[in-house]
């Protein structure tokens, strides 16, 4: 197929409208910062939740845990169910799920029932996102979908930089139940945004079984698996013992800690919308930038972080490098599939979940079999083999 060929397809795939939807993409990137916030927000509730309901932190750990791994599972599972049903109702439902999931999860009685709520909200997130990521290409015009795209996975740097921490402030001062409603009440003004905004999305192909192996044929969205995999695998391996990594190399106080985390949340945002930008130049050079960023950062900590200034701007340079990885891998996956675009997204999601959580576990087993250094070396070293597999696809057309 010839690259005009190819451009018609995508055009006719994607059905891209006469008319760019702002307001549509808006919603879209507001249900994206609450999806992040409502995955991670028990990060900040460990201990109340567990005092409440009598289980220690690492049982409480489960509420993070849980919904990531059903999550993965949920992401190519439920286009497949769903199959020709219009997208713009699959959204409005999987958000009307998540409210009722807070609310089930502010109302828990015990311990049992709070993680069968995270169940479903972690089947919220897989279909909600499996649909999302890709949907760009639906509500803007060919030119326009970077920028879109940029703009719906802000809603995950907002929801680190201010979505969480304040989550987390609102369990403190009013307690966990809040918190959790709290969440439900997002859930429903994000719910009306979409109903109000956005436009009927008749499903560009029923997603099969068949369809989602299909993908695996496709170099370019092997190569896009490969990289996420390996990126996000290494990256969370590394970030989730970010607060002993600038405690013990750094020498930061802890206190610092938490302002240091919201400055690499913030850097994450900036170096999203600057990705953004960079992929309408060119996706392949963008993505294989990051990932050579996040092989350099991660181990550059062990010989120029061990100072308060060195830790500091290795960490703002980590966050900007960070920034750009889901914009990057999801335009890669557009590009590559651009007759299947949901089903690669489909399976992009699932993999990026699954990496989430393999990852942390990961680093916990490195962090205490051998040592802290050990999960930056692995943090690079990953990232460096996605920098090698990205340059392999270098003659690709469609990522160029």
């Amino acid at each position: 197929m010839t690259t005009a060929e190819q451009s018609a397809a995508l055009a006719s795939a994607s059905q891209t409208p006469r008319k760019d939807h702002w307001p549509a993409v808006g919603a879209v990137a507001l249900g994206t910062f609450l999806l992040v916030t409502a995955e991670q927000l028990p990060i900040g509730l460990l201990t109340s939740v567990g005092a409440a309901l009598s289980v220690s932190e690492g049982t409480a750990g489960l509420m993070v845990t849980v919904p990531s791994l059903v999550a993965a599972v949920a992401a190519p599972v439920v286009p497949v169910l769903v199959g020709a049903l219009d997208r713009r109702l699959l959204l409005l439902g999987l958000m009307a799920l998540m409210t009722l999931a807070n609310v089930a999860s502010a109302m828990a009685p015990n311990f049992t029932v709070l993680v069968s709520s995270r169940v479903l909200v972690g089947v919220a997130i897989g279909g909600f996102w499996a649909i999302a990521s890709g949907l760009a290409v639906r509500l803007v015009s060919t030119e326009n979908v970077p920028r879109a795209t940029a703009i719906v996975f802000g809603g995950v740097g907002a929801a680190n930089v201010f979505g969480v921490p304040l989550g987390t402030l609102i369990g403190e001062l009013t307690g966990w139940r809040v918190a959790f409603a709290s969440m439900s009440g997002l859930a429903l003004i994000a719910l009306i945004a979409l109903l109000a905004v956005l436009p009927s999305l008749a499903a560009p192909q029923a997603i099969g079984l068949r369809l989602l192996a299909e993908q695996f044929r496709n170099p370019g969205v092997r190569i896009g698996i490969i990289a996420t995999v390996l990126i996000v695998f290494g990256h969370f391996a590394a970030y989730t013992f970010v607060s002993p990594t600038l405690q013990e190399l750094s020498g930061i106080d802890e206190r610092l800690v938490g302002p240091l985390l919201f400055g690499f949340g913030t850097a994450g945002m900036i170096g999203n919308f600057v990705a953004g930008a960079a992929l309408a130049r060119g996706v392949h050079r963008s993505v294989l930038i990051t990932a050579v960023s996040l092989a350099v950062a991660m181990p550059l900590f062990l010989l120029l972080g061990r100072t308060t200034v060195g830790g500091v701007l290795l960490l703002i340079v980590w966050g900007l490098a960070y920034g750009g990885v889901s914009v990057g891998l999801q335009t890669w996956m557009i590009k590559a599939a651009p007759q299947a675009v949901e089903a690669a997204s489909s399976l992009w999601v699932a993999v990026f979940n699954l990496s989430i959580g393999l990852g942390a576990l990961a680093g916990g087993l490195i962090v205490d079999t051998f040592t802290l250094q050990g999960v930056l070396w692995l943090g690079g070293a990953c990232a460096l083999a996605a920098a090698l597999a990205v340059w392999s696809a270098r003659t690709d057309e469609n990522l160029r």
